[in-house]
């Protein structure tokens, strides 16, 4: 992984968090309920990067200030879970805010850019820009949460790998989950999902979580939250293209010419 360039971490980590949309409509579908579903793969995920770890023969003890951070930064990023919209443009500028990079003009147009791309695949896929309040605050408020999430772990990545940064952080977020996700986990039936759905929970921890946020961590640790952010902007496009592949969802004229203004 050290040898791949940030632009093929950033990819790979796009292709994985993309294909986990079509994972997770499928699994709370098929049995699960959201709020027992999320809890599940986040805990496992965390599970999977501390067994890593420790394997490797590697520690993950952070210090104080250090943890403070992560335990501040697990909360935002367990809400953000990537819904990404309006993201790169936020990062870009709490990054430059806090002082993490300084990003040129070219970057905030092609960020300008990559948005627009957006809003034609959500309007494609039948989003309306006048939708309903509580939706649009929810996707604000998980968008805002994702872009602090990854400008606040830079200076933290600075003092411990990616991999413990991504062990710390997911297994602090899957126990906050738990504790506000306790009364629907008690409610599961258990029996309900089947094979494919449990499937599905697999691949959106281990692949997706764990996977997907090694390669992203990696590659902000490399070229900053700015520039790793425009990749995003490519997973509505992605993830529809999945969902077409997979769910035989419908592929719009409008979402396919986001695709190339994002591209």
């Amino acid at each position: 992984m050290r040898r791949m360039p940030a632009e093929a971490l950033l990819v790979g980590a796009v292709l994985l968090w993309s294909f986990n949309y079509t994972a997770v409509r499928f699994g709370v579908t098929h049995g699960f309920t959201p709020l027992a579903y999320a809890p599940l793969r986040w805990l496992l995920a965390g599970l999977a990067l501390a067994t890593i770890v420790w394997t490797r023969g590697r520690s993950v003890r952070i210090g104080k200030r250090d943890l403070t951070v992560l335990a501040l930064v697990s909360l935002v990023g367990i809400v953000a879970n990537h819904v990404f919209g309006m993201l790169p443009v936020l990062i870009s500028l709490i990054s430059q805010l806090a002082g993490v990079e300084r990003l040129r003009p070219r970057h905030w147009a092609a960020s300008g850019v990559s948005f627009a791309g957006v809003g034609l695949v959500a309007l494609g896929a039948g989003g309306r820009l006048g939708g309903d309040l509580g939706g649009i605050l929810l996707a604000l408020l998980t968008v805002c949460s994702f872009a602090v999430y990854s400008v606040a772990i830079v200076p933290v990545m600075r003092r411990h790998s990616p991999l413990a940064v991504a062990a710390v952080t997911t297994i602090i977020g899957s126990v906050l989950l738990s504790i506000v996700s306790a009364p629907f986990l008690a409610r599961q039936d258990w029996g309900r999902p089947g094979p494919l759905a449990w499937s599905s929970l697999v691949y959106s921890a281990l692949p997706s979580i764990v996977l997907g946020n090694i390669l992203w961590f990696t590659a902000i640790n490399r070229v900053g939250p700015g520039r790793a952010s425009l990749f995003t902007n490519l997973q509505p496009f992605v993830a529809a293209v999945f969902a077409l592949l997979v769910l035989s969802e419908h592929l719009g004229a409008l979402q396919v010419a986001g695709g190339f203004v994002i591209a």
